[in-house]
């Protein structure tokens, strides 16, 4: 993953990732035969609910962190909006990333 500081490594026997220590993504291949392979991506507030509600064929609470407002990004549908995967994993990034490496990140980044 191109994003500044972030590790990848196995958790729970899945690729993890993490920035500053702290998980912000992990994949779910038939996690428990759940019958699917999706991303468990950390939401920002209220992201999870507007995305099940808009989309419950490609997203959903996951188990274990959807309390904590993750996002279930199912990747085996043909719908899948690899865009909003990404800009999804970003804004999980960001909301993880340690201060100083989100400031560095933000002055390097060009303006919008």
């Amino acid at each position: 993953m191109a994003l500044p500081a972030t590790t990848e490594k196995l958790s729970h026997g899945e690729p993890t990732w993490f920035v500053g220590g702290k998980t912000f993504a992990t994949v779910d291949n038939n996690h428990h035969n759940s019958g699917h392979i999706a991303a468990w991506i950390k939401g920002a507030p209220g992201a999870q609910e507007t995305l099940v509600a808009a989309a419950t064929e490609r997203f959903f609470r996951p188990p274990y962190v959807g309390h904590r407002g993750w996002v279930g990004a199912r990747l085996d549908v043909e719908t899948v909006d690899w865009d909003e995967i990404a800009g999804l994993l970003e804004e999980a990034w960001q909301m993880t990333a340690p201060k100083k490496v989100l400031a560095a990140w933000m002055a390097e980044r060009p303006a919008e």
